[in-house]
């Protein structure tokens, strides 16, 4: 007698086979050396930037966070007074800036992977021959590379460090982006990997802890106000106003204060957080 059954042998281990071959992918998947931070991986679908003169070191701070009403008066605040130029200043009067009590610098280097500063040999330069210590900064941004390649990038174009005394760390800057999606339509999770990434590399090719440039609001819109930097990477917080207020999550204290986009001689002035001799020891590491 012929028993009816409702699925062949055949058909059965066709179907395990289909499962078995899936379930070996998904391992192989999870396997995969990177994937755990695949997503400091960038789309890789945004266009290289187009220098619309509003990318340097708070060019967007003004434009979302507003200039504040009150600010220091330059000279008074405690600390040592410096400035930060990139291309959109041309050439600067450094000997007007040095009388006026300016005795540091950053100087805008690079953006993403295709742009350097045409003015940076005159700033850098300049700064440093005057007497400043000085230091290279990247504007970052991550929808268009990785974090390695742009600061690969940095360090190939002016952004190396060398024990001279003189030369401060590189910095990275995170902020607003200028051209689109305000973080670079990104998740937190991953701005924050492919900043890992950008220090990571910087650090393997100089031997620096970079600088990080960054709003407390910014930060907190863009990686949930993440801690896990603080206790490595210097704070470069921009805030016009009377005081540093607030600062981003990770950090107890900041080490250079942008407190205005409107100073004398250049737009951009800073205070570092502490004496000359400190400053100094930031440059030696």
């Amino acid at each position: 007698m012929l028993v009816h059954r409702s699925g062949s042998p055949h058909r059965t281990r066709s179907l395990a086979t289909v499962a078995g071959a899936l379930l070996a992918l998904f391992a192989l998947l999870l396997g995969l050396p990177g994937s755990a931070t695949a997503a400091a991986t960038p789309a890789k679908d945004a266009p290289e930037p187009s220098h619309p003169a509003q990318d340097w070191a708070g060019s967007q701070i003004a434009a979302h966070e507003g200039t504040g009403s009150v600010r220091p008066a330059t000279g008074l605040l405690a600390g040592v007074e410096g400035v930060d130029v990139s291309g959109h200043q041309g050439s600067v009067d450094w000997s007007a800036l040095w009388n006026s009590g300016v005795k540091f610098a950053y100087v805008k280097a690079t953006e993403s992977t295709t742009y350097t500063n045409p003015s940076f040999a005159q700033q850098y330069n300049g700064s440093y021959n005057i007497g400043m210590i000085r230091g290279a900064y990247h504007f970052a941004t991550p929808d268009t590379s990785s974090g390695a390649a742009q600061a690969t990038y940095f360090v190939d174009h002016g952004g190396g460090w060398s024990k001279d005394g003189r030369t401060l760390p590189g910095a990275l800057d995170m902020e607003y982006n200028p051209y689109g999606d305000t973080c670079y339509g990104m998740t937190a999770t991953g701005l924050v990997n492919w900043m890992k990434d950008w220090f990571a590399t910087y650090k393997s090719r100089t031997g620096r802890d970079a600088v990080l440039y960054t709003s407390t609001s910014w930060w907190k819109q863009c990686t949930g106000n993440n801690t896990g930097f603080g206790s490595v990477n210097p704070l470069w917080v921009p805030r016009y106003g009377s005081s540093v207020g607030e600062l981003p999550g990770g950090w107890g204290f900041h080490t250079i204060w942008q407190y205005t986009s409107t100073g004398p001689n250049v737009g951009d002035h800073n205070s570092f957080n502490g004496a000359y001799d400190r400053l100094q020891a930031l440059a030696n590491g």
